[in-house]
């Protein structure tokens, strides 16, 4: 109820770290070098990041995807968000699009002012670089982050996390000697093996949602809807789903096969591909109101097409906090298998419309 407590007076002071020029200057931006991480900010604590808006331009195509956010709390070892840059703003494939959700968006021009609004409080210290891990240098990097220092933090106070993954493609079936139904719609898959998976973490917390990118790789002239696939939630040592769902489109709070884009404050369809469901498809469900709470772990999962059948690209950005500072049990993506396949189609096959 962010209005709600707009009104509230609070023990807070404004922060700000940004990429201004120190001497007055107009050159207010940042160039971050190939292999090279610049430090946006080490921010002493205890305090609470409210905002953080970047920009960033170069001559790399995937600079999105080569370049990431990265975000150490309270001295932890190893960062807690590790994103690349674009995904962690809801850009997937690191192709900017306007759109705007309450946690998340991206402003014109085409997208490319990229905005978070989560909280992410922390108590000693708090670590933000932008890594690049491209060939080429990151000419322009811009930034702000909005941030209160506080006098402490309630012990409830949990730690903001975000996570980066990718299977291309996932490992489904051929559908050679099936009809197009068959190979769409049935099959059976009970406890989720094989599925895709956005978040596998141990510790206490919550799950307040993801963003997910499907490149569609089947070519065929029949339908190529390349949702259909379950989501299932397992926690704290399940061995079926604790939480079961419909559809992909049905927990994206879409429904029956999306063509358009669409925004909401909590869900959303940013990219909705081509005819016949072909290329980029980008969605997102936040948890805004329903966080998923978990005690000692949680496994956020998605069929790849209904029974796991298809074999499309699937990356995702998932978001949690967690009473500690961690890593899920997932291991990061190298830079080279970040890469996107073009936006149009394949290479050498046909985008069918």
């Amino acid at each position: 109820m962010a209005l709600e407590n707009l009104s509230r007076m609070r023990l807070a002071t404004r922060r700000r770290e940004s990429s201004y020029q120190r001497d007055g200057g107009n050159h207010d931006y940042k160039v971050v070098a190939p292999g090279a991480a610049h430090c946006v900010g080490e921010l002493a604590g205890p305090g609470v990041i409210r905002h953080v808006w970047m920009t960033a331009l170069g001559d790399d195509p995937d600079l999105l995807r080569t370049a990431s956010l990265r975000i150490w709390w309270d001295g932890a070892a190893e960062p807690s968000v590790d994103v690349p840059l674009g995904d962690f703003f809801g850009a997937g494939f690191g192709q900017t699009a306007n759109f705007a959700s309450l946690p998340l968006s991206c402003m014109p021009q085409a997208g490319k002012g990229m905005n978070c609004w989560f909280p992410m409080p922390f108590r000693s210290g708090a670590r933000i670089e932008v890594l690049n891990e491209g060939a080429q240098p990151l000419k322009h990097l811009f930034y702000y982050v909005d941030w209160e220092s506080v006098p402490a933090l309630d012990p409830e106070e949990a730690y903001f996390h975000a996570w980066f993954a990718r299977e291309n493609p996932c490992q489904g079936i051929s559908d050679q000697g099936m009809s197009n139904w068959d190979y769409q719609m049935e099959g059976h898959n009970v406890d989720g093996a094989g599925n895709f998976v956005l978040l596998d973490f141990a510790g206490r917390g919550h799950y307040v949602g993801s963003v997910v990118s499907i490149h569609n790789l089947r070519v065929t002239d029949q339908n190529n809807w390349y949702g259909e696939g379950d989501d299932m939630i397992f926690l704290d040592g399940d061995a079926r789903p604790t939480l079961h769902g419909t559809g992909t489109e049905d927990y994206f709070c879409t429904a029956w096969g999306p063509r358009e884009s669409f925004c909401g404050p909590y869900a959303g369809l940013v990219l909705a591909g081509g005819e016949n469901f072909c290329g980029r498809n980008v969605m997102y469900r936040f948890h805004v109101e329903d966080p998923v709470h978990f005690q000692r772990e949680i496994r956020v999962t998605i069929e790849h097409g209904h029974a796991n059948r298809r074999s499309d690209d699937w990356s995702s950005v998932a978001y949690w906090y967690a009473a500690a500072p961690g890593t899920p049990r997932q291991a990061r993506v190298a830079v080279a298998d970040r890469i996107p396949y073009p936006a149009e189609h394949l290479p050498g096959l046909p985008c069918i419309e």
